[in-house]
């Protein structure tokens, strides 16, 4: 499935590198900490392995996969994303490297890592192709591309639906949850495989706040929703928030006054031919 290529894809990508630095993305990653953690434990990651963490984000990833051994680089277009990383790398005492990267254009020779990984991360990136070639070509014959994408169907995807009703998504850029799709992910990743295995799986998010406070946590920390309320006048303001109070209701399972959201992913496991 072939997408075109915007006009100006650098001011595209300063775009989105302004959406994922605005706010505090780390206290939102909080909420899909464990589900990071699951997906890095399945790879049973021996110590020594190279691994490239791209999207990395705050270290949801490449931390858990550095405390298992891992030789461990982890790149992101938000610089204040990287600085968390680097700082929750040096709590937690292990050696993770963490620098400024593109998904599109990995800095790295081919077959530089036995595992290249990206959760909920470079399922952002607005070329998808792009993506899948440098995954591809920075894999090392027979290592692995491991990804973890939101579903279109999920919590998440309903969320970038609601938002996208309030702020068209820029032209030419392929909906993000399209990476959840198996079709679509078999048709991107194409041939340079010996195997692909797909299956779908569930993130848990807990916040101990009630639906409106969880509405005004997202409007605090979450960029995307940020700079959505930005683009909106007073009017849109009170529409989006109603509208995202009641995905969160629709979604929530907790009964107790707090949100507990499910949302699907797609877990993607590709062994380079």
């Amino acid at each position: 499935m072939s997408t075109s290529i915007p006009t100006d894809i650098d001011a595209l990508k300063n775009r989105i590198r302004a959406t994922w630095t605005a706010g505090d993305f780390g206290v939102i990653a909080k909420m899909v900490e464990e589900a990071n953690e699951e997906v890095v434990a399945h790879l049973n990651l021996q110590p020594g392995v190279k691994v490239l963490d791209v999207a990395c984000g705050t270290g949801n990833s490449a931390i858990p996969a550095a405390r298992r051994g891992a030789d461990v680089t982890g790149i992101d277009i938000a610089p204040n994303l990287l600085e968390q990383a680097r700082a929750r790398a040096q709590q937690a005492g292990v050696p993770a490297r963490f620098q400024e990267g593109d998904a599109e254009e990995i800095a790295f020779p081919d077959a530089s890592f036995d595992v290249v990984i990206s959760i909920y991360g470079a399922m952002f990136a607005p070329r998808p192709e792009r993506v899948a070639a440098e995954f591809k070509r920075v894999c090392r014959s027979g290592g692995r591309i491991v990804m973890g994408n939101w579903t279109p169907d999920s919590f998440a995807g309903a969320s970038f639906k609601l938002t996208a009703r309030y702020i068209p998504p820029s032209p030419g850029m392929a909906p993000p949850v399209l990476w959840g799709d198996e079709a679509t992910v078999r048709q991107r990743f194409g041939e340079g495989l010996s195997d692909l295995n797909l299956r779908k799986r569930i993130a848990t998010m807990k916040l101990p706040l009630s639906v409106p406070e969880a509405f005004d946590h997202y409007s605090r920390y979450f960029g995307p929703t940020i700079r959505t309320l930005e683009a909106l006048d007073a009017e849109g303001k009170k529409g989006f928030r109603r509208d995202f109070e009641a995905l969160l209701t629709a979604h929530n399972r907790a009964t107790d006054g707090t949100v507990r959201v499910e949302s699907e992913f797609l877990e993607v496991v590709a062994t380079r031919a």
